[in-house]
């Protein structure tokens, strides 16, 4: 069999039948992907033995062994892409977020039963989720430090862009000086913001993060990066203040956008169509940013499935913003990163270990 034409191996690890079922069902007609199913992690175990799996789908709660449990055996004992499959809770966020810290890579929102007209973009989102983990070349990037997924597509047979949410054109800094930074990340991008946050200090400048993720999920992850950063992180709210050591979160089912009143700069949420397929959407932000801000703000794209931001960085650039691209070495996807680099967005590339450092230094 060629490299063309192997099979991506799927082990569906959930003690639910129902969500194995639609899972398979999901994946039926996918002739490039390969679906095998277990109850709970030990059931695994043993079919994995026989045949590895390129891509775990992982459920959080289940008998004799829990989720985060065998997820830390399979990244202590063979690194394998693990996506996790959550239902939208409180209580299951908070734990799925406990599992991207342990290494996965990506959440999918548990599937729901029905016709697959009406869930035709839920479907294609997890369809998407397990190809894009099937392309993660090495595990060993989520370790660096010195010390999505997406939302649910709302129409897949058309893409919008950032003219969805917010018209082009710049809305000239006048005598602002305070500058601000911008990051835009996706799948392996909670490890990537960790590694990044955890070594700022309080008076770093002020930062906007859209993470690609599901609305119930950003809430708990500002909270868990609030917990273990020196630098103030939270979900974004209307009128937020960007301000000084304070990092604002996108929430996961809304734009963000920044805006400038008064000779300061805070966030907006708003609501609207999906942009690149995500909401909220990187090239929305960056947008806003470079109209209200331009050269004042600092631009960065990591880590992520796809294009979302690379025009948006493009228009920052061109205001006169400085950008930076995570490299192609440190990325666990190296797919907005690069598109932003092909479209010359990127002024600078820069492991991820180094661009703290740069954020801390932009004055």
């Amino acid at each position: 069999m060629s490299l063309v034409d192997k099979k991506i191996k799927v082990m569906v690890v959930d003690d639910s039948a129902v969500i194995r079922q639609v899972m398979a069902d999901i994946i039926v007609n996918e002739s490039d992907i390969q679906l095998e199913s277990a109850a709970d992690p030990i059931f695994a175990l043993r079919r994995m033995e026989k045949n590895w799996p390129d891509v775990i789908v992982l459920d959080v709660e289940m008998p004799r062994m829990d989720g985060i449990t065998f997820l830390r055996k399979i990244m202590a004992e063979r690194p394998t892409p693990v996506v996790m499959c959550s239902s939208l809770t409180s209580s299951g966020a908070k734990v799925t977020l406990e599992a991207l810290a342990a290494g996965a890579i990506d959440i999918i929102t548990k599937p729901k039963s029905g016709t697959k007209a009406a869930l035709m973009e839920e479907n294609k989102l997890i369809i998407d989720t397990i190809k894009s983990a099937a392309k993660v070349k090495s595990l060993k990037k989520l370790s660096i430090r010195q010390n999505d997924s997406a939302n649910v597509a709302q129409n897949v047979s058309k893409k919008y862009s950032a003219d969805a949410v917010i018209s082009k054109g710049v809305n000239r800094v006048s005598h602002v000086t305070d500058k601000f930074v911008a990051i835009g990340t996706s799948t392996g991008g909670t490890q990537a913001l960790e590694a990044v946050l955890r070594e700022l200090p309080p008076s770093s400048p002020g930062i906007v993060v859209v993470q690609h993720m599901p609305g119930q999920f950003t809430k708990a992850f500002a909270e868990r990066l609030n917990r273990i950063c020196a630098v103030t992180v939270l979900e974004g709210v209307n009128g937020h203040e960007i301000k000084t050591g304070n990092v604002i979160i996108a929430p996961g089912d809304k734009h963000m956008t920044v805006k400038r009143h008064n000779n300061q700069y805070f966030v907006e949420i708003v609501d609207g169509p999906l942009v690149n397929r995500h909401k909220p959407s990187v090239d929305v932000l960056f947008r806003s940013v470079a109209k209200f801000a331009g050269k004042n703000a600092l631009g960065v794209i990591m880590t992520g499935m796809g294009d979302d931001g690379a025009r948006g960085l493009k228009e920052l650039r061109e205001t006169g913003a400085h950008t930076i691209g995570q490299d192609e070495a440190t990325c666990i996807v190296y797919g907005m990163p690069n598109e932003a680099f092909k479209l010359g967005a990127v002024e600078k590339e820069l492991p991820l270990q180094l661009i703290a450092n740069e954020i801390s230094n932009f004055r």
